[in-house]
């Protein structure tokens, strides 16, 4: 608690990091319009569970919470609060007993606070009533992992700063229930198609992929059919955006993410 309590005064509150699990990281929205210097946009990767997440709790939508990746976290919140988690679907516990997943929960203080591992999906947040107060860099305090900017990711014995707490949510409920076990994507061809035979189009559009485990905020690995190219030549670096997808020397497809890069050389 020594390092919490070197805080600046005026802080609403103050969380201790137990667990810090493989990936835990402050995100809130992002930050958009940045992307002509060479930032990306970060923020959530499921930006509609972050935003519910904060409803649950009377946080404003755009409030930063915590994305949890896959296996979990423990926290203690110092100040009795509120929290509630969304996205991925993970037990959640307070002081040890069972608590609800997308609902408000009161948490007393001095409570621990703890994710399990995600039973359905990647990414869960959890919001907590006054948001996470760290200092915001150009508008956002969401952790950007490719260019460093923002909060690093959250270490063993890290306090975190909360802003006052909300009014409560009129929210006490949100019906939840698993994600299909095959997804379909609606995509749109872009300039490079051209560089691609007439059968690697083919197999994009009608077989399957699936995502790979060397996934990250940067991107999604697909596995599954070889895309070949009709063009063999190299292409200069050129402007890319949320949701493309790029080919590489391998063939396989990778979808970028929040944390993608502003540029690209793969059609």
């Amino acid at each position: 608690m020594s390092r919490a309590a070197r805080l600046p005064d005026g802080a609403g509150g103050v969380i201790e990091v137990l667990r810090a699990g493989p990936l835990t990281t402050v995100q809130d929205l992002g930050r958009p319009g940045y992307a002509h210097l060479g930032v990306p946009r970060a923020g959530a990767l499921d930006g509609p569970a972050l935003r519910l997440a904060n409803r649950l709790v009377g946080n404003a939508p755009d409030a930063a919470g915590l994305e949890v990746t896959a296996a979990g976290c423990s926290l203690r919140l110092v100040r009795a609060g509120t929290v509630a988690l969304t996205g991925a679907w993970a037990p959640l516990s307070v002081a040890g007993r069972a608590a609800g997943f997308g609902l408000p929960v009161p948490v007393p203080a001095g409570a621990v606070v703890t994710v399990g591992r995600a039973v359905y999906g990647v990414r869960s947040y959890l919001a907590v009533g006054g948001g996470i107060a760290v200092e915001p860099v150009l508008g956002s305090r969401s952790t950007d992992t490719l260019s460093g900017l923002g909060p690093a990711p959250l270490r063993d014995g890290d306090p975190l700063p909360l802003g006052p707490a909300a009014e409560p949510s009129t929210v006490d409920f949100v019906p939840w229930r698993p994600p299909p076990g095959e997804l379909a994507l609606r995509i749109t061809l872009g300039p490079r198609a051209d560089w691609f035979t007439r059968d690697a189009l083919a197999a994009l559009l009608t077989t399957a992929y699936t995502v790979s485990p060397v996934s990250n905020r940067v991107g999604a690995r697909l596995s599954g059919a070889s895309l070949t190219r009709a063009e063999a030549g190299e292409l200069p670096s050129e402007g890319v955006v949320l949701g493309a997808v790029q080919v590489p020397a391998s063939g396989q497809p990778l979808i970028f993410l929040a944390d993608h890069p502003t540029t690209g050389g793969y059609p």
